[in-house]
């Protein structure tokens, strides 16, 4: 009973500080617009970047591998559930990320923690980005490593921690590609030269990258043409994919050392076909018209233009991500809430997705905003920035 009050007592002080969350209930439309209790929103807080969650050609994927192979896999990747789908979905990853090999995990959450954790062993030292998404931390403290966390995209501090750190081990770099809440690309090319100086291994989370930077959509890697140089790249598959999963890419001896020591892969039961199927057909989207990758970039940056020009404080982002950096959590809530009652649905991050004082709201672009979509965001989030003395 202690324990149940305590709970109650922490409730209370996240609800004090602003900083308890809700679910909210959303019925989609369309990639870009949602229903709330029969009032249609644009929604402009989702990370599916390229829109195709509601394309024909996906839907239809989806819908065929149900009617074929049924909801349900019905068991883990290695006993029942490795369907036809998952081998051919994995193939075209590795192609797409030019690797030797490519392993789906159920979601990206558990290909970071099953991958870092099944890498990395108590000689080893582990140096992650201060930003780096919550899934590689638990990732590092699950594998019981060391781990080193250096200044965010700084490489004076990362050269630094490298040269005056003893490892007994193996020396692993991680990093997001494109970081979640400030739309930055990480530094990659510089942290490539700096493995190469230290001997240590680079792995880049491109759950942000893919289908969103570099040539075709391919990542970070390709973004600075250091493919052959990234030991480890994983990726999702619920965001510009348009399905559910995560995954791995890198070569046939890293690919099969995970599938024999990732535990989030051996213990889980495998995806549906419909989610495969659907993945699967979204990239072959992707791949067959890259100028989605261009169009979606193009948006963000009229979107991020037309905010800077009126004064608001948006991040140095370099991607579809737009963060607006309020500072105060509860200020920072009552614009989301401003901007849901206008018909706006915007992100409210809060501590502690991102440190103390620096609360803000993230707007992301798709592919499927339209120009009267982002023309419609712009009006309403200046005329509210306004009304709240932020501009």
């Amino acid at each position: 009973m202690q324990k149940l009050k305590q709970m109650e007592q922490e409730l209370g002080v996240m609800e004090q500080k602003n900083l308890l969350r809700q679910l909210q209930t959303m019925e989609p439309v369309n990639p870009s617009h949602v229903l709330i209790d029969g009032q249609e929103y644009l929604l402009m807080a989702s990370n599916n970047y390229l829109g195709l969650t509601h394309h024909p050609f996906v839907k239809a994927a989806a819908a065929s591998a149900a009617e074929q192979y049924g909801t349900g896999s019905g068991g883990a990747r290695l006993t029942s559930g490795n369907h036809s789908g998952y081998e051919a979905l994995e193939t075209e990853l590795a192609q797409l990320k030019q690797t030797e090999a490519a392993l789906v995990f159920n979601t990206g959450y558990m290909a970071n923690v099953g991958t870092i954790s099944a890498l990395a062993n108590a000689n080893d030292v582990i140096f992650s980005d201060e930003l780096n998404h919550a899934s590689i931390i638990d990732g590092c403290r699950l594998s019981k490593a060391r781990t080193i966390v250096f200044h965010h995209s700084d490489m004076a501090h990362l050269d630094k921690l490298l040269k005056n750190t003893p490892c007994n081990g193996q020396r692993l770099i991680v990093t997001d590609g494109v970081f979640s809440m400030d739309g930055d690309i990480a530094r990659l090319d510089e942290i490539v030269m700096l493995g190469e100086k230290y001997d240590s291994l680079i792995m880049v989370d491109d759950a942000h990258a893919t289908g969103v930077i570099g040539p075709g959509g391919r990542g970070t890697a390709a973004y600075y043409g250091v493919s052959d140089k990234v030991q480890i790249e994983i990726g999702t598959l619920s965001k510009s994919l348009a399905a559910e999963g995560g995954f791995v890419a890198g070569s046939h001896l890293l690919i099969h050392y995970l599938m024999n020591r990732a535990r989030s892969f051996i213990f889980s039961t495998a995806l549906s076909a419909a989610t495969i199927a659907a993945a699967r057909a979204a990239l072959q989207v992707l791949i067959a018209e890259p100028k989605r990758v261009e169009i979606l970039n193009t948006k963000a940056t009229m979107l991020k233009k037309e905010l800077l020009a009126a004064g608001l404080p948006v991040l140095a982002s370099e991607t579809p991500i737009i963060p607006l950096l309020i500072g105060d959590a509860a200020q920072t809530l009552a614009f989301s809430r401003t901007l849901y009652d206008a018909g706006l649905i915007v992100s409210a991050i809060r501590p502690p997705t991102v440190p103390a004082g620096s609360s803000r709201l993230r707007l992301t672009v798709t592919a499927a905003h339209s120009s009267r979509d982002l023309a419609k965001a712009s009006g309403i989030i200046i005329h509210a920035a306004k009304k709240a003395g932020l501009i």
